[in-house]
């Protein structure tokens, strides 16, 4: 387990909005109002961002032909998952939250101002996927600086692998009392600021694709080109 620093994360105006599903440009050009709200809102609640990361290597053991095989005798099936980690020699995998104090303040805000307790909530959306992005990108240095490439991260939620199925996987594979994030009996992880995913590791790795095309809003999401850039650099 790793606490991180807030000054790790890249959260800017523009995520925030994103983080409350808003075209930035759009609400720039009509809204500024808005910006003026999500600026207020990362200032404010900068602190309470608490960023905390696991991450779980298992080696692959045998490759079967419904799934995988991992150190210990942990078996990974299904045609999605597993299709996308033939080639791995291991796996990471990860959960990452930035705690509950964002989300239950935002909770408590809205009462009084629904909008800002929006904007709020949308700081704790963009410091988590800016975590989970920087959790990636060291473990794909890392496996570069050995040779390795990685996979897509996988999330529960991904087209072909649902909640129900994913994230009990994942929570199998991570000791949850380590990092205070728990499953409910939907399968939807609290505190709420949080994400799950498996990447896999190895020489023989197809990294040529992109998590936006496995993603459910992957025909009519507005940032699906920016996405594009962002993992092209």
């Amino acid at each position: 387990m790793k606490n991180w620093l807030v000054d790790d994360l890249n959260i800017t105006v523009d995520s925030v909005l994103r983080g409350q599903g808003a075209d930035p440009d759009i609400i720039r050009s009509r809204s500024p109002r808005l910006i003026a709200i999500a600026e207020k809102a990362l200032d404010s609640v900068i602190n309470l961002i608490e960023p905390v990361v696991i991450i779980k290597e298992y080696e692959v053991t045998d490759y079967r032909h419904n799934g995988l095989e991992l150190d210990g005798g942990i078996k990974i099936s299904g045609p999605v998952v597993t299709g996308h980690l033939i080639g791995a020699s291991y796996l990471s995998v990860v959960v990452c939250t930035v705690g509950p104090k964002i989300d239950a303040y935002a909770l408590d805000i809205m009462d009084e101002d629904i909008v800002l307790g929006l904007a709020i909530d949308g700081v704790g959306s963009a410091a988590v996927e800016s975590l989970a992005n920087a959790v990636c990108r060291k473990i794909e240095l890392e496996a570069a600086s050995e040779g390795n490439q990685t996979t897509i991260p996988l999330s529960p939620g991904m087209i072909g692998w649902g909640i129900e199925e994913g994230q009990p996987l994942i929570f199998d594979l991570i000791n949850e009392d380590e990092i205070d994030v728990s499953l409910t009996s939907h399968n939807v992880m609290v505190p709420r600021k949080s994400l799950s995913m498996i990447l896999g590791i190895g020489p023989n790795i197809n990294s040529g694709e992109r998590i936006c095309d496995y993603c459910i809003m992957s025909e009519t999401c507005r940032y699906k080109d920016q996405n594009k850039e962002s993992n092209d650099n």
